[in-house]
């Protein structure tokens, strides 16, 4: 401001007038200041303006890198953030830097709230980050942990996904677990559950596993090497996530199984890649943003409020059915299982 200041020939204070937009400069010497700022590159500093009103309206989010999923999260957070008045600052739990490190550097940057994405972090240090700030957790939830949560009905997608695959006439339906995964608890019981319900239970198989592709692939490979040695493939695939459900494809196809013919796969999410890949997946979508707006709207709304009781918003999942289902292989439904018994 002084470099302006001086080369437009006025008072320093009179250049903040200007940026600020308030009444004691002539027209002439608005646009004279305007110009000299415009030719030397001078952009006023709106977050040390916030911090010196002791706020910085900004909304620190952390998200794990690779997980699709929260990109489409991500892109739902900006323009709710936006409307709302309110920046966003991103960082990145990766290999090499826990999810307590990404959070601690959103604090060290004077974010007023927090959105974690998928949380996997310790329930405890869950809690106590909601007593030091305000935070939402989305995908994950914690009971009696200090924080807002915002997450689908995970079971109701599962028993979606399960009664769907029954009515074509699957019987051996496998899932592969997600580990430590958020949500992947509930789709595991959700899924055994379901099995029971029609009366599969003999044929129940959780796989552990993780959302990622590799867990998918070695699943495959696991499946087809079972096949190898003479036992029968499953009719179906319940994935923990799509990440996970595109590694069983991948591995399926490159050892000539067809799919949906020989194998269906269905994953849970409905991430952004998962209707770019030549065959659609079939998936349970999880509605990315409103599960945003949610997520900001919580967030803004315990800024404004810090008495406000720790809340909760679960969102209807829905089945996406695309190419990766069908019916089981002639021979492997529940017709041909009774002519065979």
């Amino acid at each position: 401001m002084a470099d302006v200041a001086d080369r437009a020939g006025v008072s320093r204070a009179l250049v903040s007038i200007v940026f600020r937009n308030q009444p004691g400069a002539s027209q002439e010497t608005r646009e004279r200041v305007l110009r000299v700022a415009d030719e030397i590159g001078y952009r006023p500093d709106s977050a040390a303006r916030l911090l010196a009103r002791g706020r910085s309206r900004t909304l620190g989010v952390m998200f794990t890198v690779h997980q699709t999923f929260h990109t489409d999260l991500i892109e739902g957070i900006y323009p709710e953030a936006e409307r709302l008045g309110y920046d966003v600052l991103l960082s990145a739990a990766a290999q090499g830097r826990s999810e307590e490190k990404a959070v601690e550097a959103l604090l060290g940057h004077r974010c007023e709230a927090l959105i974690l994405l998928g949380p996997e972090t310790d329930p405890a240090y869950l809690d106590g980050l909601g007593q030091r700030a305000v935070t939402v957790s989305v995908s994950r939830r914690v009971p009696r942990a200090r924080v807002d949560f915002v997450h689908s009905a995970e079971s109701k997608g599962v028993r979606q996904a399960m009664d769907y695959l029954v009515e074509l006439g699957h019987r051996r339906i496998v899932h592969i677990d997600g580990g430590r995964g958020p949500g992947s608890a509930e789709r595991r019981r959700s899924y055994r559950a379901a099995m029971r319900r029609h009366g599969l239970e003999p044929e129940i198989r959780v796989i552990p596993g993780e959302h990622t592709e590799q867990s998918g692939i070695e699943t495959g490979r696991l499946l087809l090497a079972e096949r190898d040695r003479g036992l029968p493939l499953p009719t179906a695939v319940l994935a923990g996530n799509d990440r996970c459900a595109m590694g069983v494809l991948m591995a399926m196809t490159r050892a000539g199984v067809e799919v949906p013919r020989d194998i269906s796969v269905v994953g849970f999410d409905d991430s952004h890649l998962s209707h770019l890949m030549p065959v659609g997946l079939t998936t349970v979508r999880q509605d990315a943003g409103l599960m945003a707006e949610y997520a900001v709207r919580f967030a803004v709304e315990r800024l404004e409020d810090p008495e406000l009781e720790p809340r909760e918003a679960v969102l209807d999942p829905k089945l996406v059915v695309r190419g990766t289902s069908g019916p089981p292989p002639e021979g492997d439904g529940p017709h041909a299982r009774a002519r065979a018994d």
